[in-house]
């Protein structure tokens, strides 16, 4: 049955004018995933990411890592949601300590979660179903023998876990917290659909790697 590793990108730029770009600390992060994901031994394995900059890069990065063949085209429906736009229309109350990472990331788990309780069509639902549909027409198009890596974003991989569980806005909203840069997620695919394996797996970049951690 096909393995897909679903892989958050490497350290965007947080606070500079352009976030979409990878930091130097997210390059090395995309090569030292390939470098984990070539020792899995994945059977032949199809790279695609989401159309951001920071999706292919990492994308490209890994697979060259792994020796991997060239990401395939990419797919907008793993594209990340646009946080500044959430932000901007769901404002929380003042979060607690200074501004910086922290500071955002209390404001941004108050804006997801009143995103996914308004449920308008062209919101969350549409977001989580399309994340969900884009790895089940991966996996459709895999054969029995081939597996698959999928770069993509926190909030991606989290509504694909959060569904696959059945969960709902907290546990998306928690998964989406505790998502890792290339952390990496396994769902299996089988005659029964697909089943979440393994969230954010980290191992990667922790022990003589840990200074390639991190969150944002």
């Amino acid at each position: 049955m096909p393995l897909i590793c679903l892989v958050r990108h490497g350290q965007a730029s947080f606070g500079a004018e352009d976030y979409d770009v990878l930091s130097d600390l997210g390059r090395e992060q995309a090569r030292c995933v390939g470098e984990e994901l070539r020792r899995r031994e994945l059977r032949e394995p199809l790279v695609v990411s989401g159309s951001l900059l920071r999706q292919r890069d990492t994308a490209t990065l890994l697979a060259e890592a792994a020796g991997f063949s060239a990401p395939a085209r990419p797919d907008p429906r793993l594209d990340e949601y646009d946080h500044v736009d959430l932000l901007e229309r769901y404002p929380g109350g003042a979060p607690d300590g200074e501004p910086g990472t922290k500071h955002v990331q209390q404001l941004l788990d108050g804006a997801l979660r009143s995103w996914i309780a308004a449920g308008d069509a062209d919101g969350w639902p549409a977001f989580s179903s399309g994340a969900l549909a884009a790895v089940r027409d991966l996996a459709a198009g895999l054969g029995p023998g081939r597996d698959a890596v999928v770069v993509s974003s926190g909030g991606v991989i989290a509504a694909v876990a959060a569904a696959l569980l059945g969960a709902g806005a907290d546990a998306v909203v928690a998964l989406n917290r505790a998502a890792v840069n290339v952390g990496v997620t396994s769902v299996l695919a089988g005659g029964a659909g697909l089943t979440l394996l393994a969230f954010n797996d980290h191992a990667h970049v922790t022990g003589p790697r840990r200074e390639l951690l991190s969150y944002r």
